[in-house]
């Protein structure tokens, strides 16, 4: 198979290159430069936000794959996809389960409403939700029923430039009393970024096409044995104090942001913590253990020293220690 990897090089893009290189695949990387493509991988170098002459390296070349994470402008994903219809067998979009009309109700599935508003067309100013509901439109347009979205939600693992998972591990590395967001026995939903680029390949090379839920099933960890597992692999004498969802609410902690994954009952958790994956996992979707996650991540952060990448585009997540340090009881440090 030879696969053309839009982007490559961080996070979901470079578990797709990974995955794809140890399956003795032919991979290429289109990519603007701004970190090293793993060695094996062809690289082509370009910035597709820039239009036509952006994607000048791609005018040339022919692929069974293609496969995209874009998340910004739906314009980048229409005028790749575009460029690439008669030249590329399949095309595999990894999008969001935000693209579905807010509230998303628990049991979701793929047939549910998607939101209103989004074009291919549209420019860098859209929402996240509209970014990707755009580029499922433009994947669509131009490879019909040769596209496939995979409409992925919380990803973790190996690699994660958002800060998710980072953030708890070295949390926990700490020691000490650490909020912990209740209940623990909560469900949470998720996919390690290496399943998710298994089964994409696995999709692809199948023929698979249309939408589905990439994800966990619910349930699949809690969010008590996500933090236990960091306690666990990081080898401190962190002390999980749980605490109940009212208590955090009323001192202003934002769910998802403040204290990463965890999401109240509510709204928010039954769109993202509950959707319908059975599509995806009846076409093979496998998700390993939570704890294989959690370790694998905490190895990767100590490989680095510590000091993880950060997408520019995302704001830093976790809970600052003057509000933690009230939470506790204890006074906070300047």
């Amino acid at each position: 198979m030879r696969l053309l990897m839009l982007g490559g090089t961080e996070f979901v893009g470079r578990a797709v290159t990974d995955a794809a290189l140890g399956r003795g695949w032919e991979v290429t990387a289109f990519h603007r430069g701004h970190h090293p493509a793993p060695a094996g991988v062809r690289t082509l170098t370009g910035d597709r936000t820039t239009g036509g002459a952006g994607l000048r390296a791609l005018a040339d070349g022919t692929w069974d794959l293609v496969v995209d994470t874009w998340s910004g402008a739906p314009s980048a994903v229409r005028d790749a996809a575009r460029l690439l219809a008669d030249r590329a067998g399949h095309f595999s979009y990894v999008s969001s389960r935000s693209v579905y009309e807010f509230p998303a109700p628990a049991g979701l599935a793929e047939d549910g409403p998607p939101v209103a508003g989004a074009s291919p067309d549209a420019g860098p100013e859209v929402s996240y939700a509209l970014a990707k509901r755009g580029g499922e439109l433009a994947a669509l347009d131009a490879f019909g029923d040769r596209a496939l979205l995979a409409r992925a939600g919380l990803i973790l693992g190996p690699g994660e430039n958002i800060g998710r998972l980072p953030w708890w591990l070295g949390r926990t590395a700490r020691g000490g009393p650490v909020v912990a967001p209740g209940p623990p026995d909560a469900g949470i939903q998720y996919i390690d970024a290496r399943d998710l680029a298994d089964w994409l390949l696995d999709a692809a090379a199948g023929g698979l096409s249309g939408a589905y839920n990439t994800v966990s099933r619910p349930g699949h960890a809690t969010m008590g044995e996500l933090l236990d597992a960091c306690v666990q692999v990081t080898g401190s004498r962190a002390r999980l104090r749980w605490t109940d969802p009212e208590v955090l609410l009323a001192a202003g902690v934002e769910p998802w942001t403040d204290l990463p994954v965890w999401l109240p009952a509510g709204e928010l958790y039954d769109a993202l913590h509950m959707g319908d994956v059975s599509k995806a996992h009846a076409a093979g979707l496998r998700c390993r253990p939570a704890g294989e996650t959690v370790a694998d991540t905490w190895a990767w952060m100590r490989d680095l020293g510590g000091t993880v990448p950060q997408r520019p585009d995302r704001p830093p997540v976790g809970l600052d220690a003057q509000t933690e340090a009230k939470l506790l009881g204890t006074p906070g440090n300047p």
